[in-house]
């Protein structure tokens, strides 16, 4: 119980350091009137001291005031990541998605797919589902697929892109996130004996996400399920996938 009481405890904190992540035109007007430079210097300042919350107020002013100016493209650019430190997925992804679209030559175009991947995995990350231990691989994986695509865009067109690493590191993460949203959803199918749909969802992870730790479970349902269709010829490849694969696994001695 008292390891729980400091779990929402915690979370409590970080709610109230990241629940007021928006920027209104009067948090803007309260901004000093200073040259587009030093507001950026300010905006930096902060960043780097971690006050995103002030370097959101500061680089807004500055996009709100000077639209046009030399800074512009790099106010929005550190607008995003103040936007991602501070939690704000919505704004952040809002910026990004217009970024792309006026901007698609810009040199660190690279940089801001790579962010809009990293906000969209921010929003899979429930925090107070991690803090507590819940297990939520259920949760729709709509933005964690988002993030694969742009993650795959920086490794595609952009090879040589000093986030490539992350981004294939990242990559690898998420397909084992989707891997078990899709094994999940398999489970739910085969508990309600709906063995052709958890046949496919089975069939889909062995093709799409192998090799994975989800791989082996999704043979067993396959072999479960064809047995139960009465498909006897795909029970045994599924079987021979998995002896080849797992032959320590008890469905293969049976």
């Amino acid at each position: 119980m008292e390891k729980v009481t400091i779990k929402i405890m915690c979370l409590a904190l970080v709610l109230a350091l990241t629940g007021c992540s928006g920027t209104s035109e009067k948090d803007i007007q309260k901004v000093p009137d200073k040259s587009a430079q030093a507001l950026f210097s300010d905006a930096r300042a902060s960043l780097d001291n971690g006050l995103y919350q002030k370097a959101i107020q500061i680089l807004s002013a500055i996009d709100s005031r000077f639209p046009y100016g030399p800074i512009s493209h790099q106010v929005q650019l550190d607008l995003i990541y103040a936007y991602y430190k501070s939690g704000n997925a919505a704004q952040g992804l809002a910026l990004t998605d217009r970024f792309l679209r006026l901007n698609p030559s810009h040199t660190n175009i690279d940089y801001v797919y790579y962010m809009r991947a990293l906000i969209n995995v921010a929003t899979q990350e429930n925090l107070f589902q991690n803090l507590a231990g819940i297990d939520r691989s259920d949760r729709d994986p709509t933005a964690a697929r988002d993030a694969f695509k742009d993650l795959k865009i920086v490794l595609e067109k952009y090879p040589n892109s000093k986030y490539a690493a992350d981004a294939r590191q990242r990559m690898l993460a998420i397909k084992s996130r989707l891997a078990k949203y899709e094994l999940s959803v398999a489970r739910y199918y085969l508990k309600r004996e709906a063995y052709v749909s958890a046949a496919n969802r089975g069939k889909y992870i062995v093709e799409y996400f192998s090799p994975s730790p989800e791989t082996e479970e999704a043979l067993e349902i396959m072999i479960v399920c064809y047995e139960k269709l009465g498909l006897t010829d795909l029970q045994i490849n599924a079987k021979q996938v998995l002896a080849a694969n797992y032959p320590n696994n008890p469905s293969v001695a049976q």
